[in-house]
């Protein structure tokens, strides 16, 4: 019996989170996810178009959480304890159903763990030419001519940029001053120096 097969039948071929019954995909909980039955749930497009995207979400549609929070399969708990977990920041009855929720301590460790991720991955990491992590304060040098916008100067191949700042919303971008100019350099552009 395939995976989807078996989440039809555990299911009565309806999402696992709200219940409708057209248009239902294998969703596979992150983040060790086997492709199996145990470790997945049935879910419908509009559930598994709003659960990695914030910016679609509609809260009301998740009031369905309320039902399917009960669910005895663990993935399906875990799903609907981290869409709980995201709206309760912004919504009373979420933390409401949050906080009776319970899971056992596997199944809540597997929950907290895409939190421990998602983290790491949010953390814009400033990278050279040769993928050495750059840091604020670091030494670069250039390793191309590079046409400064806005003035009348090139900054040549091997000049130093000293104390630079990191562009905080994008890894590509660092700070430097090249001839008393403060400028935007692209960090493919640099090499970290000592």
């Amino acid at each position: 019996m395939s995976t989807e097969q078996a989440l039809k039948a555990r299911s009565e071929s309806k999402c696992e989170l709200c219940g409708v019954t057209e248009g239902l995909a294998v969703y596979q909980v992150p983040p060790a996810s086997q492709g199996n039955a145990d470790d997945s749930v049935l879910i419908c497009g509009n559930c598994n178009g709003q659960i990695d995207q914030s910016e679609t979400m509609d809260v009301h549609h998740w009031r369905c959480l309320n039902d399917s929070m009960w669910s005895q399969e663990p993935a399906v708990q875990v799903v609907a304890w981290r869409m709980l977990k995201r709206l309760s920041a912004t919504e009373s009855w979420a933390q409401d159903a949050l906080d009776m929720m319970y899971l056992d301590e596997e199944t809540a460790s597997w929950a907290a763990a895409i939190e421990d991720t998602a983290g790491d991955d949010d953390e814009v990491k400033h990278l050279d030419s040769n993928g050495t992590l750059l840091e604020t304060g670091d030494n670069v040098t250039l390793i191309k001519d590079l046409n400064v916008k806005g003035t009348s100067f090139v900054a040549k191949r091997g000049t130093a940029v000293r104390g630079i700042a990191l562009v905080h919303d994008n890894p590509e971008h660092i700070e430097g001053r090249v001839n008393g100019t403060r400028i935007v350099i692209l960090t493919k552009f640099v090499k970290k120096s000592s």
